[in-house]
């Protein structure tokens, strides 16, 4: 199944107690903050970064560090990290990376064959414009490679780890991905993952999920301190 065919995710996932009908207008919703790692060479150079463990940049880790100043003294009641350096290393720039779980499904998409290649050795290789949204990866040799419905499973499987936490009225911050996020936040909404082509992310941005009357919704979308 390529990710043009992909089923609907269906109705938002319910997150019951996360709003409760009677909660004064003082108390806000809870919300789940979600945090792009800084800048690597390969994030420079276009190159599709899945399962490749690298670094950040020195400039990577500035933007970390901006990232830290906007969450400081914010506090979580869950934090969760990909297992990947360059998610764990911005977390712990930031300031969170002692009280950070990691989370093996908030790692980035699995490119398969794509693996470190840029968009246009891709179109080459693939021998007409490619689109990763529309036509999905190729499995590599040792069959590595995701589809729409393995993302929409790990979707599914963070949004569910994250329930209790939201049902007890606290906030939710992850570090991850670019790829992988935009296809959670579409996921969050009820959206096919290919939505997430709509919704870009920078290096080390910051972006909020969260409730309106009762409907899971997108609240602010790449923020990026390091700019500001």
């Amino acid at each position: 199944m390529t990710v043009s065919d992909e089923p609907r995710s269906g109705a938002p996932f319910e997150v019951p107690g996360a709003i409760v009908a009677a909660q004064p207008a003082a108390v806000p919703a809870p919300r789940i903050v979600l945090v792009r790692h800084g800048e690597t060479e390969w994030s420079l150079t276009g190159q599709h970064t899945g399962r490749t463990d690298i670094p950040l940049t020195p400039n990577g880790e500035e933007q970390a560090r901006a990232v830290g100043r906007v969450l400081a003294g914010q506090t979580f009641g869950l934090v969760l990290t990909s297992p990947r350096q360059r998610a764990v290393r911005t977390a712990d720039i930031a300031g969170f990376g002692a009280g950070a779980v990691i989370d093996p499904d908030l790692a980035e998409w699995d490119y398969g064959a794509y693996e470190g290649l840029t968009s246009a050795q891709i179109t080459e290789r693939f021998g007409e414009p490619w689109n990763l949204w529309e036509d999905g990866v190729e499995p590599d040799a040792e069959g590595n490679g995701e589809q729409a419905a393995d993302l929409l499973r790990r979707n599914t499987a963070v949004i569910e780890r994250l329930r209790p936490t939201l049902n007890a009225g606290q906030d939710v911050l992850l570090f991850s991905h670019g790829h992988y996020l935009r296809t959670l936040a579409a996921t969050w909404m009820g959206l096919p993952i290919r939505a997430g082509e709509l919704v870009v992310l920078d290096t080390a941005s910051i972006s909020v999920l969260g409730f309106e009357h009762g409907n899971q919704v997108m609240r602010m979308w790449n923020r990026t301190p390091w700019a500001e």
